[in-house]
């Protein structure tokens, strides 16, 4: 099984990255990226859970851009973790979040919903690599007793249109792009059958995008069938994954519940290492 979408407590997961390992180990998993929104933190230690599993390991990203106030997220795969570049662009992505929740709050407090801003904002600020959004506060008015589950939350307050709703604010996705290849890896769009906007990735292919994310929980047969053939036809790979977060707001997917094909995976893979091969032909000339 090979699953390339999944995430930990390092941004909206609920599983450590030692328990999100030991999950997908325990489902057969052979091949795991963990790809938290807007932060690399977890992959050092994702990285190390995998090899004492023996389960292969992709250092992977999920990174929110935005487009006329609709967030496009983009999946980076085979990046440096390390990169600086990278690692400043997200530091900038998370400060974003953190200034959207803190939005969120007091609106919130407007409409009569007490949370405490602090113990919500507290574990992003001690900890800057942790990326902090909407399911925090969802699981606050859950623990504040004003809904019942952060589903609820999303669909009364959170989600667009509803009363608490703030507008994101975010790089557009060709830079996106271009910071997870300038971080050495290969982007991939997420879940597109969520963002229903399939005129716009002709563009994303002409900005460099390599790959369409067609194997994912929210996409039936015929989906998955459209975006290979769009793939095919835009020559992109495919990526494909459970999208895991252990937390009932996002389904009841588990680990290598979606599993991209092998030759899928190869693909990517062989699609990494050309882009590598032609930035270092590159650098040197």
């Amino acid at each position: 099984m090979i699953d390339l979408h999944t995430h930990t407590t390092a941004s909206d997961g609920r599983c450590t990255p030692v328990e999100l390992v030991a999950r997908a180990a325990a489902a057969g998993v052979t091949v795991l990226s963990v790809t938290d929104h807007d932060t690399v933190d977890a992959c050092q230690a994702v990285d190390a859970a995998c090899v004492l599993a023996r389960i292969t390991f992709v250092p992977g990203i999920e990174i929110t851009a935005v487009r006329d106030e609709v967030d496009v997220h983009l999946l980076g795969y085979f990046i440096d973790a390390e990169s600086s570049g990278l690692r400043v662009f997200l530091a900038e992505q998370r400060q974003r979040r953190l200034d959207r929740v803190g939005r969120i709050i007091v609106q919130l407090e407007t409409l009569g919903l007490h949370l405490d801003a602090s113990a919500i904002l507290r574990p992003a600020i001690d900890r800057p690599g942790i990326s902090i959004g909407r399911p925090a506060v969802a699981r606050a008015l859950v623990a504040a007793g004003y809904v019942t589950t952060s589903s609820e939350a999303f669909a009364s307050w959170l989600s667009r249109g509803r009363p608490a709703y703030v507008p994101r604010e975010g790089a557009a996705p060709d830079h996106v792009i271009a910071q997870i290849h300038d971080a050495g890896g290969i982007a991939s769009l997420a879940h597109p059958g969520l963002l229903r906007r399939d005129e716009w990735i002709a563009g994303f292919a002409a900005s460099g995008l390599d790959a369409i994310e067609a194997y994912h929980t929210s996409h039936d047969d015929e989906a998955t069938g459209r975006y290979r053939s769009m793939a095919h036809r835009l020559r992109l790979g495919m990526s494909g994954g459970s999208d895991y977060h252990a937390d009932e707001s996002h389904g009841s997917a588990r680990p290598g519940s979606v599993s991209l094909p092998a030759h899928a995976f190869d693909d990517l893979r062989d699609r990494a290492t050309s882009r590598a091969t032609a930035s270092g032909t590159g650098t040197s000339s």
